[in-house]
């Protein structure tokens, strides 16, 4: 489209501005062979002698010249034969005309191979980029991931690291509920050994590992811990990193419920909020006045914050909140 564009531009010279013919019609055609056969002679050339690398001027130019002369004799036939007319290209090229017409042909092939090799070269410098921005892109990918495994690492050992150490008092005191909390601890590995591991999990799959911890700190807790989960069906498939809200559990058990004498309820709700959902992990225990219970770390809430800052950016935040009876930790993803 481009060299049509540019051959009825010069056919609207020849005619309105050198004054060669009579007519736009008979130049227009004479454009046209001849500026669609020299492209096609070029461009035959090109991918013959380079394919898809880089063209060398150097080398180039002699093509490019050969090529003029063959699509200004070749074109020439061709619209005299549309035209129904006899040229003698020998008589024609010998006289002013024809030197007019070689000179002029020249000076648009040039202009047309110029345009095309700067458009072939901000097409090069364009796809450069892009490859140089994914390549980008992929590092900054890796990165985060190693980020995140780095974060998600420090998590687990921290979840039991903590049950461990709740079995070896139990062990002393309890062994039969010892027994059972080893068993559950063992039915709760195997399940979230491939899922802990995961990139991406669904509000489903955590929400079952969430019931299984709950369900192993019953055992050592007894009567004083009670829990109660609430996932709509429209979230079940909802995705989001793995072991999220565990550390918020963990942190309700150790820092609310457990350290109150009458121990608490534990409640796990999903929601939908806005674009997105709403996590809360709310608990009846101490309170957060009441101050953290016992020593913690501030692992937990600290790597579900950098976890959701790598990955969602300021489309997620985490708050802990006071409650009437206890605290809630809330987490908005949009």
């Amino acid at each position: 489209m481009y060299v049509v564009a540019f051959n009825f531009l010069c056919a609207v010279l020849v005619t309105y501005v050198f004054g060669v013919g009579r007519f736009f019609g008979p130049n227009l055609l004479a454009s046209m062979c001849i500026g669609l056969t020299t492209w096609l002679l070029v461009d035959i050339a090109r991918f013959l002698l380079w394919g898809q690398q880089k063209v060398r001027w150097l080398y180039f130019l002699p093509v490019l010249a050969m090529a003029v002369i063959g699509g200004l004799f070749i074109g020439t036939q061709l619209a005299s034969m549309l035209m129904g007319t006899e040229i003698d290209m020998r008589r024609h090229l010998r006289g002013q005309s024809g030197f007019s017409s070689i000179v002029f042909t020249v000076f648009a092939t040039g202009a047309v191979t110029l345009f095309f090799s700067s458009r072939d070269r901000l097409s090069q410098a364009r796809a450069e980029a892009a490859m140089e921005k994914a390549r980008a892109e992929a590092v900054e990918r890796q990165a985060l991931q190693a980020q995140l495994q780095r974060l998600q690492a420090q998590i687990e050992p921290h979840m039991l690291f903590n049950t461990l150490a709740n079995l070896q008092g139990l062990i002393a005191i309890d062994p039969a509920r010892a027994q059972t909390m080893l068993d559950q601890l063992i039915t709760y590995l195997r399940a979230t050994l491939s899922a802990a591991r995961a990139e991406r999990t669904t509000l489903a799959q955590e929400f079952a590992l969430l019931e299984a911890y709950l369900g192993l700190m019953s055992v050592r807790m007894g009567a004083r811990l009670s829990f109660a989960l609430d996932l709509p069906d429209a979230l079940r498939g909802t995705e989001l990193p793995p072991m999220l809200l565990q550390p918020l559990v963990e942190n309700a058990i150790a820092h609310g419920v457990e350290p109150n004498v009458a121990g608490g309820h534990i409640q796990v709700t999903a929601r939908a909020a806005g674009n997105g959902f709403e996590l809360l992990v709310s608990d009846t225990g101490r309170g957060l006045d009441a101050g953290p219970g016992k020593p913690g770390t501030g692992l937990g809430l600290a790597n579900v914050r950098e976890r959701l800052q790598a990955l969602y950016g300021g489309r997620a935040s985490l708050s802990l909140e006071a409650a009437p009876q206890g605290a809630i930790a809330r987490i908005l993803l949009s």
